[in-house]
């Protein structure tokens, strides 16, 4: 059986993750039982472009998501390119059936006045702890940082005296990002109370470090946004919803897309644009109250 190949070519020579081939598995054999039902047909080598549409059309009737129909169709072009090079069929049938568009969702984000109450609280004489968590929130707003850039930033990563954060991010592309006055302060405050704490030798090199002077991790990260949140409103509680506030009060406050685009470490300005939707509120306001003929009713 071709899918039975299929499966076992996946696992054995792409040496895919146990769900991965699963996922696959489970795809094709939903595939397979909806063409023996609908079209009588048990050979997957005989079926065509409506049918594979056909089945799309079924999905999205039943709810099934967006993201869910595109998966399944990912493997069936998968599947029917594997069975070209198998020469069991010359052409891919789902190579011409594109994918369903997906909702497009904007970013949530906090008020300005929100992260101001938060961040207003800060204060010296604080432990280590305490500085630490309000770092990890410095950090994720400040400089608009994912959480992995997050947990992998160093000590020697911070440059004081230039007042710049030097971030490794995907495909391993560094960014140098600008830091404030403030963040330079608590940043000195936290450093030496990490210092006190744990000792060169056993301290770690990386800049947020668990209770224990180990590097953080990823849960460790979100319980900190959570717990240190917990009186905001409006948005979930976590380190990307502070990426998206970074970036959408950026853009509310004068800053070009491009340089949004840089901070963020994005690889092109389609994925920095999602950001000027949520400005288009704050647009209307403007107009509403600047505009002489935008107030005759």
């Amino acid at each position: 059986m071709p899918a039975n190949q299929f499966i076992s070519y996946l696992s054995k020579e792409k040496r895919c993750s146990i769900n991965t081939v699963e996922a696959y598995q489970n795809d094709l054999a939903l595939f397979s039982e909806y063409i023996r039902r609908e079209f009588e047909l048990s050979d997957l080598s005989k079926v065509n472009q409506d049918m594979i549409r056909s089945w799309m059309v079924t999905m999205i009737d039943y709810g099934t998501l967006p993201t869910t129909v595109n998966r399944k169709i990912s493997t069936l072009k998968s599947f029917y390119n594997y069975l070209i090079k198998l020469r069991l069929v010359t052409e891919n049938p789902a190579r011409l059936v594109r994918s369903v568009k997906k909702p497009h969702k904007l970013p949530l984000y906090y008020k300005e006045d929100q992260i101001d109450e938060y961040l207003d609280k800060f204060s010296e004489d604080l432990e280590f702890s305490e500085l630490r968590d309000i770092l990890v929130i410095q950090l994720l707003y400040s400089t608009g940082i994912r959480r992995g850039e997050l947990i992998g930033l160093k000590n020697s990563d911070i440059d004081m005296k230039a007042k710049t954060l030097k971030v490794l991010g995907k495909r391993n592309k560094e960014r140098v990002i600008p830091i404030s006055s403030v963040l330079v302060s608590i940043l000195n405050n936290y450093l030496a109370s990490k210092h006190k704490i744990f000792t060169t030798n056993s301290g770690s090199e990386y800049l947020i470090v668990t209770d224990k002077g180990k590097m953080s991790y990823p849960k460790l990260i979100y319980r900190i946004v959570n717990r240190e949140l917990a009186g905001l409103t409006g948005a979930v509680k976590s380190p990307h919803v502070l990426r998206h506030t970074f970036a959408t009060h950026m853009l509310n406050n004068g800053a070009d897309l491009n340089s949004i685009k840089e901070l963020l470490g994005h690889a092109n300005l389609n994925a920095t644009q999602i950001y000027t939707h949520n400005t288009i509120e704050k647009l209307k306001k403007v107009y509403s109250d600047a505009h002489p003929r935008a107030r005759i009713k």
